[in-house]
């Protein structure tokens, strides 16, 4: 494996990305409230993940990246109050419970945001801080579930597909959080007040979804699977299995690419203009698939190289980070030897930057106090 992009910090870097000098603490939890972490990190953010009595992060950890952590049993009197300290200090509170723990904890907004009002306040749930089902348990299946999305996913005479947890947790639940913590963080400039920022997952999965329900709305999309021109049933939108058991994506949605896809295929007697006629899919999804079939990923690849035909290997976790499109862009990285996906997306003048990885730096939570107070 070829991975460009060699960093080997053994301790905190200097960050140099657009968020530095912001300081956040990050409330140990899973899922989504981590990546968030790992993202304002990755942008230059100095945070202090407050983690449980125990906690055990190893350096493929790597939503764990990139903060200083320190231990805090926050029933504890002394640790809770160091914890309120710390708080004080910061920009931006991110958490992950449930309604009302981390008010019955002594650290919810009411006591955080009155001691420091410019604070940001950012609160990650499931289902949201109101509503029936506020209190209930959940995980990133159940809130796709409603919103429409998990419906949509999957072959028309299956069941529905979860799409792992992109969805969820991390399209509509993580993405939400940073862009409502950094929206807040720019008001602040005007109002000089902070603000509490509730992002549910099942918010944030509907609101992905804003563009079906708009093709729904105007009658252009069927709720059936498989029946619409992105969900599988167009022959020139979808996955097709090769001769070595691998597949390719197709994705020549436009006419002009759709007619450089049919060439690279040698199929003719197919008549482009006819492209989006649905009565024409089944039978062509056929042909296609019969054809694909015919050769290797590998040779495919090479039969489409340089052709707006809209053609990809479908990669595995094991080959994607050493595909020549990532080695150039540096799209994974090698922190202490360890690969993983780097930084994203890219600035022009204040590069991101990993700081450091997962299981690298632990400190006392009075040094990390001090280290905020100077």
């Amino acid at each position: 494996m070829s991975v460009q992009s060699q960093l080997t910090p053994s301790a905190p870097c200097s960050a140099n990305g657009p968020l530095k000098g912001l300081r956040i603490v990050e409330f140990e939890a899973i899922g989504p409230v981590p990546f968030a972490g790992m993202l304002l990190s990755d942008m230059g953010a100095d945070i202090i993940r407050v983690d449980r009595p125990g906690t055990v992060v190893g350096e493929t950890d790597f939503l764990s990246r990139g903060r200083l952590r320190v231990e805090a049993d926050l029933k504890d009197p002394v640790s809770a109050g160091a914890v309120v300290g710390l708080c004080d200090l910061a920009d931006v509170v991110i958490e992950g419970f449930r309604p009302g723990v981390m008010e019955r904890l002594g650290f919810g907004p009411d006591i955080l945001c009155d001691r420091n009002p410019r604070l940001v306040y950012g609160r990650m749930t499931g289902w949201g801080q109101h509503g029936p089902l506020a209190a209930a348990a959940g995980h990133d299946i159940n809130y796709i579930a409603l919103s429409g999305a998990l419906a949509a996913i999957g072959e028309s005479n299956g069941r529905p597909v979860a799409p792992l947890n992109l969805v969820g947790d991390y399209g509509g639940g993580a993405m939400y959080l940073v862009m409502g913590v950094l929206a807040a963080l720019l008001e602040v400039r005007n109002s000089g007040k902070g603000q509490v920022v509730d992002a549910a997952m099942c918010d944030g999965a509907t609101s992905l979804m804003s563009l079906f329900y708009s093709l729904h709305a105007q009658g252009k999309w069927l709720a059936e699977r498989e029946a619409n021109i992105i969900d599988g049933a167009a022959p020139f939108y979808g996955a097709y299995e090769c001769a070595d058991g691998k597949y390719v994506a197709v994705g020549a949605l436009e006419s002009k690419f759709y007619a450089i896809l049919l060439k690279g295929l040698q199929l003719s007697g197919i008549d482009v203009d006819s492209q989006n006629d649905k009565s024409n899919w089944p039978a062509l999804k056929i042909k296609f698939a019969k054809v694909f079939k015919t050769k290797s990923q590998e040779e495919w690849v090479k039969v489409f190289q340089g052709l707006d035909a809209c053609v990809a290997p479908i990669l595995s976790m094991q080959d994607a980070p050493s595909h020549p499109h990532f080695s150039a862009r540096e799209t994974f990285v090698s922190v202490e030897g360890v690969v993983q996906p780097g930084p994203a997306p890219r600035f022009s003048r204040t590069a991101s930057q990993i700081q450091f990885n997962a299981s690298t730096v632990c400190n006392k939570l009075c040094d990390i106090t001090e280290r905020w107070s100077r």
